[in-house]
């Protein structure tokens, strides 16, 4: 006896339906709870809107500027002290170690916006040693309100 062939009916991926037909799959979190994000991507984040705001403030100095994001450093002739960056004048290139920026520095509370802080003031530091200018005259009016 022959089998009747069946019918196959592509499955329209784009609404979100598993390859079982349950329907869409939730995040792990669920819906009530925010998505996970790492360490590491906070601290891409940060680098990159403080690059974003410090190019805008300087665009013909930071032109053509690459910031880049390494764990630690990976040369084999560092210094007496671990680096928090590096700066290649030549190349163009800044790069922020996160872990030693992340533990290294001291600060005294540990919430949200102080490692924020600790962050953004590493990117301010290696942008002035880029220019050779003090990180301080890098944005003067944003600490005018205080």
């Amino acid at each position: 006896m022959r089998r009747k062939p069946r019918l196959v009916t592509p499955v329209d991926r784009a609404r979100g339906r598993s390859r079982h037909g349950r329907g869409g799959r939730s995040s792990v979190t669920g819906p009530d709870l925010a998505p996970v994000i790492t360490r590491a991507e906070t601290f891409d984040r940060i680098v990159g809107d403080t690059a974003h705001y410090l190019v805008g403030l300087w665009p013909d100095e930071l032109a053509g500027v690459v910031f880049q994001v390494a764990d630690m450093p990976t040369d084999q002739t560092l210094p007496d002290r671990l680096p928090r960056w590096r700066v290649e004048r030549e190349a163009r290139r800044v790069t922020l170690f996160r872990i030693p920026v992340e533990r290294v520095t001291r600060s005294p509370e540990k919430d949200d916006t102080d490692r924020r802080v600790v962050v953004e003031t590493a990117v301010f530091r290696a942008v002035g040693e880029l220019l050779d200018k003090d990180p301080w005259d890098l944005a003067p009016d944003r600490y005018r309100h205080w």
